[in-house]
């Protein structure tokens, strides 16, 4: 399984999530403010706090590319600011209401 973190525009978040709910296979995303500052060019930016959000989604595999894919078409304005996308691998997963292990660890 893959995780999907994107910090994109406060103002593409509805667009983004209408064009993830329509992918077959994705259960869920979870979306919350953020707050922060990045660096432009090794130069230090504060960011208005109030613009960024985070939208992270718990994939299989086979839809990492297509949820990425998705974000960078939907998210991008072709301007410095509209974000980031950062993916990961889950290990192991487990469902709180029964202890159920989601995922199991890969083997080393």
């Amino acid at each position: 399984m893959k995780e999907i973190k994107a910090y994109i525009r406060k103002d593409k978040l509805d667009l983004v999530i209408i064009s993830l709910a329509r992918i077959e296979g994705l259960s869920g995303v979870s979306v919350c403010s953020i707050s922060g500052f990045g660096r432009s060019r090794g130069i230090l930016q504060l960011v208005d706090f109030s613009t960024h959000i985070k939208v992270e989604a718990v994939c299989d595999d086979t839809l990492k590319d297509t949820v990425v894919a998705t974000i960078l078409r939907i998210a991008s304005s072709g301007h410095r600011g509209d974000g980031k996308i950062f993916v990961s691998t889950i290990d192991e997963a487990y469902r709180v209401e029964t202890g159920a292990q989601l995922v199991e660890e890969s083997p080393a």
